[in-house]
């Protein structure tokens, strides 16, 4: 099953496979050469697709837990001062996604967008310092019952070159519904008050909608 985000480039990626394999056959008369033209182009096009998979997974939204949004590493638990819409300290929690990770970014929780905007930048690999704040970004925070305001924000990384961001202010989103996709490496930090109970550790790795961040302490 892949992300509908992908169905363009896959179909794209597709048609220049067949075209260039089309070529190798007619015009490369060393076989040895022509073998390693094909098995490159079938590699890339396993790339593509494995890139855009979006797994069929079991959700089960848990009102008292704030969810990873995405699949990856946990690279940063940190108490940090959050300036764009809080002005104050919170908890930072930071997943890095490497480029075959699922890159469909999930609700933490559920509740109402109150916010949602959308920064352009740079392209700083995704675990530089300073991406979370230089690099092409969207932030958007949920009003939660339990957590109050949670923000997070998706990052884009060296090869990422479109943030998708589905939330809108005033929509009423579930916890594990689709909210975004980045295209090609990211990260995506999410910021929590700072009585939270974070329940994973640096380098462990997660998956979007299913692994368990934080909890009320």
């Amino acid at each position: 099953m892949f992300h509908k985000e992908g169905f363009k480039i896959i179909t794209i990626a597709l048609m220049i496979v067949v075209g260039l394999s089309l070529l190798a056959n007619a015009f490369v008369e060393n076989p040895t050469i022509r073998g390693g033209v094909l098995i490159a182009l079938i590699i890339l096009l396993i790339v593509v697709l494995q890139f855009f998979r979006n797994p069929k997974r079991n959700f089960t939204p848990q009102s008292e837990q704030v969810l990873s949004p995405v699949d990856g590493k946990v690279v940063v638990i940190e108490e940090v001062f959050e300036k764009e819409y809080f002005n104050e300290k919170r908890l930072q929690v930071s997943v890095f996604m490497s480029p075959i990770n699922v890159h469909v970014t999930r609700h933490p929780v559920g509740g109402k967008v109150v916010y949602s905007k959308y920064h352009p930048g740079k392209f700083l690999v995704a675990w530089h310092p300073k991406s979370s704040e230089e690099n092409e970004r969207t932030t958007v925070v949920v009003k939660n019952d339990v957590f109050g305001d949670v923000l997070y924000r998706q990052i884009a990384g060296a090869l990422a070159k479109r943030i998708v961001n589905y939330a809108e202010v005033g929509d009423e989103v579930t916890q594990t519904s689709d909210s975004g996709f980045i295209k090609f490496g990211s990260r995506v930090d999410v910021y929590l008050p700072l009585d939270t109970k974070i329940n994973v550790s640096l380098n462990e790795k997660v998956k979007g909608g299913i692994s368990i961040l934080a909890t009320r302490s």
